[in-house]
């Protein structure tokens, strides 16, 4: 019997998998107003957006996670990614901190489940799109940002720069193919 080795296809990214620019508009136009009356709904959601971490890594967020004195939220990694500390928008910081008062020290920030949490991204969402794309978003817009393959690997607690690469290959072949193409 021969040996074949069958690649698995390597996960690729797409605009479905994602907030394009415009969705991103939407998304913080409808945060920043008053149209959500529930501030752990907009606090969740900013987060996502603004750290990269996924749902369960959310969900888990404690009062000793957040560093008043560097406005950082610290995410305990999960499917064997690291831990990281990400900052945070001093506006933003403020209101998680107030929010966060309003909680019982022994209770997770966010005292919902994954269930609950897909309820509110399905009422507030700005396109037919997953709660993951909220973590493609924030690595696409930051390797947009920075050019920076390692800062995006720390960010999102991958251990493998190979799982990173995705967003290295997708924006760099989507500008490239613009160029030659427009």
């Amino acid at each position: 019997m021969l040996g074949f080795h069958v690649a698995q296809p390597r996960y690729a990214l797409n605009k479905n998998k994602y907030l394009i620019d415009p969705e991103v508009d939407r998304l913080e136009r409808l945060l920043e107003s008053d149209k959500i009356a529930e501030p752990r709904d907009v606090l969740i959601l900013q987060l996502a957006l603004k750290t990269g971490a996924r749902a369960s890594e959310l969900l888990q967020l404690r009062h000793v996670d957040l560093n008043v004195y560097d406005n950082t939220v610290f995410i305990r990694g999960i499917k064997g990614s690291n831990d990281r500390e990400i900052p945070i928008k001093k506006e933003i910081f403020e209101r998680l901190i107030a929010y966060a008062n309003t909680v019982p020290r022994n209770e997770n920030l966010f005292p919902i489940g994954y269930h609950r949490l897909r309820q509110i991204w399905d009422w507030y969402r700005p396109a037919p799109k997953k709660f993951h794309s909220l973590r493609h978003t924030f690595a696409i817009r930051l390797y947009r940002k920075t050019k920076d393959l390692r800062l995006v690997q720390v960010a999102l607690g991958h251990r493998n720069i190979t799982n990173t690469m995705i967003y290295a290959d997708y924006v760099y072949s989507q500008s490239e193919l613009r160029k030659l193409i427009l």
